[in-house]
């Protein structure tokens, strides 16, 4: 991306088969059997649809490990049952973007973004990234909201930027944990749904400010 442009990004956090396809190994976003699967993945396409309409930068971030797991940490729950179910080996259907919310490869302003812990912002050049293109304010949604999105924010918080979080594409496997997860995430961010965090990134920082 190059010249002037918004002061805002769209960051799409694991929206990966092993992540929301039924058929998907991680749970800890939307259950099996799930019934807010739909509709969760309708809001995320939204969200994508509306950033490309406004010309937002994307950055769609992604999880995936080397097959035999060598460069994943299993210092904790998560990442341990990550490795005991075989999920999002690199190269895999599991470790690949949802059919409908993958990148647009032909644009310039949507680029892909591999990360191996909890924060997007974690061992990535996300934060240059940003700075690079002048973003000072990031609209954050993806799965699962009490993981990636609140690790991510809090982190884009820690780093200055001011933060917005698309709740309805967001989801946990359990209502409350998601509820309690956008609870505290409001101390330190803005949370709306997807129409009011696209009207958010479409102000100037000075308007939402």
């Amino acid at each position: 991306m190059t010249g002037p442009g918004p002061d805002a990004a769209l960051l799409a956090l694991h929206y990966q088969n092993d992540v929301l396809h039924a058929d998907g190994r991680i749970r800890v976003g939307l259950a099996q059997d799930s019934t807010d699967r739909d509709r969760v993945i309708a809001r995320a396409g939204a969200l994508l649809a509306g950033a490309r309409s406004q010309g937002l930068p994307i950055v769609h971030v992604r999880v995936a490990f080397r097959a035999d797991y060598a460069d994943l940490v299993a210092n904790c729950a998560i990442f341990k049952a990550v490795a005991a179910s075989g999920a999002v080996v690199e190269g895999t259907w599991g470790s690949r973007f949802l059919a409908g919310l993958e990148p647009d490869v032909q644009s310039r302003r949507e680029v892909v973004v591999t990360h191996t812990r909890i924060s997007a912002f974690q061992g990535t050049p996300l934060a240059e990234l940003l700075r690079g293109w002048g973003i000072v304010r990031v609209l954050v949604a993806g799965v699962a909201t009490h993981s990636v999105v609140e690790g991510t924010v809090r982190h884009a918080s820690d780093l200055g930027f001011r933060v917005m979080v698309a709740a309805d594409a967001c989801a946990s496997a359990a209502q409350a944990m998601h509820d309690a997860s956008l609870a505290n995430m409001r101390l330190i961010a803005e949370v709306g749904d997807v129409a009011t965090a696209l009207a958010w990134a479409a102000q100037s920082d000075l308007e939402t400010t």
